[in-house]
C-alpha cells in the first residue's frame, strides 16, 4: 500500500475486512512533507525484533504507523515511527513510557519505545477492529452499547488518573472497539496543556458521540477538539439559537433520562464533574448486561433470573396461613384430648384445686399496666432499590442489625447527591417477624447531610425479583416527618400510632451525604424499639 495523508484510525482492507489500529489524530488536508532520510521499508527488522510488514498510513503529527510483527514472541504489532527521533521524537516517547506504566484491559498495551536518533518508534498492542468514529458513522449506538463504551473509557482513565498521569487525547478517534467487542483507549499524548478534568469531560464527549453521531467541540472544553487538531470531519452538535448544544434526548428518542443528565452533566463547565474511579463506578453500574439484571438471592426467599419463587413454604403469607391452620389443629386435637380424660375419669377423679386461681380482670381501682418497651427483633431484613438495572448493592444488608455498629451495609458512591438522577431512592425493608405495637425506629448512619423518610406497609417482600417497585407503592403510610439534610448521624422516628401494630417497615433514602470521593452512605445499625 502506498503511503499517504489518511484518517487518525488507520485501516488496512484483507479480504474485504477492514482491520484496524488505533490513532490519535486525523490527517490534516496537506500532510507533512515526507522524508526519506530515516524511511522505514517493508521487511525491515528494528531493533532485530519487529519486522515491518505494511505501511498503514501517516497522521497529522508526521508519524507513520506500520502493521508489524514480533519475531520473538510471534505477534502482530502496530509500530508508530517518526523521523527523525532526537529532540523532535521526546513527547511520543515520553507519553509512550508513560503508558507503558499502567496495563488495564481498556487499554492499548505499549510494548516498546526507541530512539535511534535519526528516527524514533513506539512499539505497541495492534487492535483489530474499528474506531468509535468509524462505528458511529453508521448510525448512534443503541443507549446500552453506548453506556458501555463510555464505561471503557472511564475505567481506563481511573487507571491512568490513579498513577497521577493524564492520558490528554480522549476522543472517538482513540477509542477502539475490537472484532471481539473490547473496548480500548489508544494514544496518550500528554504535554502541559493536559489535565485529568479534561480527560474526564471528554468522557462526556464520548457519551455524546456515541448517542447522536456528533461532537460538542465548540462548547466542551475537551483538548484538542477544534478543526486545528483535525476534528473538523466530526459533525458538530446539534445547536439551539443561543448557540447552546441540545441534550441527546433532544437530538434523538430513546435516550434514559439519568443517561442524559449524566452526559450534559459533563459536558457543563459550570458543574464540577466527578474524579474519573467515581464516573468509572456510576457508568459501571448502568452498564449491566440485560441477562444479569436480576441475579439470585440467598436466605429464606430466594429470586432465580427466570422469576421462578423458590423458598420455603412458611416463608410466604400463604405459609404462614398454613402454620397457623396446623397450630389451630392441635389447639383443637389438645382440647378434645383434655375433655375425653376428664369424660373417662368420670366422678370418681379427684377434684384437684389450684393453691390460687388467676385473675381474669385487674383490682379494682389498678390501670392496666403499661406494655414493657424493649429491642424487638428484626427477622429479616433487605435493599429495595426499584429503579435500578443491577444489584450490586444488595449485600450486606444483615449487618444493619448485628449490634456492631463499626460494620454496616453502604451505597455505591454517586456524583450527586439525588443518585446522580439515577433513580428516586434506596429502602431499607424491614421484617419484625409478626405485628408489634412500636415504639420507635433508630438509624445509625455513616455521615451527617442525610435526606430520609419512613413508611409502613402491610406488603410482604415480593415472589419475583422485579417487584420491589410494586412493593415500595404499598407503603404509604409516612411515620413522623421525613428528614431533610438530617445534619446528625443517628436518626430516630418515633410518630408511631399506640393503637396500631407493624410488621414491615421501609426506611427509605433520598438524598446522599457528601464524601471525599463523591456520594455516598452507609447505614450502620437499624434498632427498632416496642413490645
Amino acid at each position: 500500500m502506498p503511503s499517504s495523508a489518511g484518517p487518525s484510525i488507520d485501516t488496512i482492507t484483507e479480504g474485504g475486512r477492514v482491520t484496524q489500529v488505533g490513532e490519535g489524530q486525523e490527517a490534516e488536508e496537506t500532510a507533512p512533507p515526507v522524508m526519506t532520510f530515516g524511511a522505514p521499508t517493508a521487511g525491515e527488522i528494528l531493533a532485530e525484533r519487529y519486522e515491518l510488514v505494511e505501511h498503514i498510513n501517516n497522521d497529522s503529527a508526521g508519524r507513520l504507523v506500520w502493521r508489524g510483527v514480533d519475531v520473538i514472541l510471534r505477534r502482530p504489532v502496530a509500530v508508530v515511527l517518526r523521523y527523525p527521533g532526537g529532540d523532535s521524537a521526546t513527547e511520543m516517547l515520553q507519553a509512550a513510557v508513560a503508558a507503558s506504566r499502567v496495563i488495564h484491559p481498556n487499554l492499548v498495551g505499549v510494548y516498546d519505545a526507541i530512539d535511534e536518533d535519526v528516527r524514533a518508534y513506539v512499539v505497541r498492542e495492534w487492535v483489530d477492529g474499528r474506531s468509535l468514529r468509524d462505528l458511529v458513522a453508521e448510525g448512534p449506538l443503541d443507549p446500552a452499547r453506548a453506556t458501555a463504551v463510555g464505561n471503557a473509557v472511564a475505567s481506563a482513565l481511573a487507571a491512568v488518573h490513579a498513577t497521577g498521569m493524564v492520558h490528554g487525547n480522549v476522543h472517538p478517534g482513540t477509542v477502539m472497539i475490537s472484532d471481539d467487542g473490547r473496548v480500548v483507549l489508544a494514544d496518550a499524548r500528554t504535554d502541559g496543556d493536559d489535565s485529568q478534568e479534561a480527560d474526564i469531560r471528554a468522557v462526556g464527549g464520548v457519551l455524546y458521540f456515541a448517542l447522536t453521531g456528533h461532537w460538542p467541540h465548540a462548547e466542551a472544553p475537551l483538548r484538542g477538539a477544534t478543526a486545528g487538531h483535525g476534528r473538523a470531519a466530526i459533525p458538530d452538535a446539534v445547536r439551539d439559537a443561543s448557540g447552546a448544544i441540545a441534550a441527546p434526548r433532544q437530538v434523538r428518542a430513546g435516550v434514559p433520562a439519568y443517561l442524559d443528565d449524566l452526559t450534559m452533566d459533563l459536558l457543563d463547565a459550570e458543574i464540577a464533574p466527578p474524579s474519573s474511579d467515581v464516573l468509572s463506578a456510576e457508568l459501571g453500574r448502568l452498564d449491566i448486561p440485560a441477562e444479569d439484571h436480576f441475579l439470585d438471592q440467598t436466605g429464606t426467599i430466594r429470586f432465580t433470573a427466570d422469576g421462578v419463587e423458590d423458598r420455603s413454604p412458611l416463608a410466604a403469607a400463604g405459609g404462614r396461613k398454613v402454620a397457623i391452620g396446623i397450630a389451630g389443629l392441635l389447639a383443637v386435637a389438645l382440647v378434645g384430648l383434655l375433655i375425653g380424660i376428664t369424660t373417662l375419669g368420670g366422678d370418681d377423679s379427684p377434684e384437684t384445686e389450684p393453691v390460687a386461681r388467676p385473675s381474669t380482670s385487674a383490682p379494682a381501682g389498678d390501670a392496666t399496666p403499661a406494655p414493657v418497651v424493649r429491642k424487638l427483633a428484626i427477622q429479616d431484613i433487605r435493599i429495595i432499590d426499584p429503579d435500578s438495572r443491577q444489584r450490586n448493592e444488595l449485600d450486606d444488608a444483615e449487618k444493619m442489625m448485628d449490634g456492631d455498629e463499626d460494620k454496616g451495609w453502604e451505597t455505591d458512591t454517586y456524583y450527586s447527591a439525588n443518585f446522580s438522577n439515577y433513580k428516586k431512592g434506596m429502602g431499607v425493608w424491614i421484617d419484625l417477624g409478626a405485628p408489634h405495637t412500636v415504639k420507635s425506629l433508630t438509624a445509625t448512619l455513616s455521615d451527617s447531610g442525610v435526606s430520609a423518610a419512613l413508611f409502613t406497609g402491610d406488603g410482604d417482600f415480593p415472589s419475583t425479583s422485579q417487584g420491589d417497585k410494586d412493593l415500595v407503592k404499598g407503603f404509604k403510610t409516612r411515620i413522623g416527618q421525613p428528614f431533610e439534610q438530617h445534619d446528625g448521624t443517628k436518626m430516630a422516628f418515633d410518630g408511631f400510632d399506640p393503637e396500631q401494630k407493624y410488621q414491615y417497615l421501609l426506611f427509605w433514602i433520598t438524598e446522599l451525604p457528601s464524601t471525599e470521593r463523591g456520594f455516598k452512605l452507609g447505614v450502620q445499625e437499624i434498632s427498632v424499639q416496642g413490645s
